[in-house]
């Protein structure tokens, strides 16, 4: 049996990813953020994460990324670093003002989006495929964490 590498989950789940990653980056760019940026300022206001360490944990991605992105987040004014009281080598993290303003709008720009994505499905529809999805990223971390512990 042929099966066509184009109608896998893995691929499909890719072009839809491209997808959203378009019109969320064309939503929110008046606003000042980048999609890949969001998963930060939502831990930040969130309050679940504060270093770098934390946030590169939050937002599933390796330090040295995580790196030049807060510095840019910070160039442009989206967050600010002080001296961590507890650790002087390391330091706090926290959304500026100006994006605290933002992200209400953004937010509400994600969800539309998503929404309008998501016309023609039911809300059940919509609901299996977030648990799908869940289910999905779930197998694949436990097969990369598998394979790196077989790699040390």
């Amino acid at each position: 049996m042929d099966e066509d590498v184009l109608s896998t989950p893995g691929h499909l789940i890719s072009l839809a990813a491209r997808g959203f990653a378009r019109l969320s980056e064309s939503r929110l760019k008046p606003l000042g953020f980048g999609v890949g940026q969001l998963p930060v300022l939502v831990a930040l206001q969130n309050g679940k994460a504060s270093t770098q360490r934390d946030l590169a944990r939050f937002a599933r991605v390796e330090q040295p990324p995580m790196a030049q992105m807060l510095a840019r987040m910070e160039r442009d004014g989206l967050i600010q670093r002080t001296p961590d009281p507890d650790d002087g080598r390391s330091s706090r993290i926290v959304m500026a003002k100006a994006a605290q303003h933002s992200m209400p709008e953004a937010i509400a720009a994600l969800f539309q989006g998503n929404k309008e994505a998501l016309t023609g499905f039911t809300d059940a529809e919509a609901e299996q495929l977030v648990d799908l999805l869940k289910r999905l990223i779930e197998n694949l971390d436990q097969i990369a964490s598998a394979e790196s512990s077989a790699q040390l």
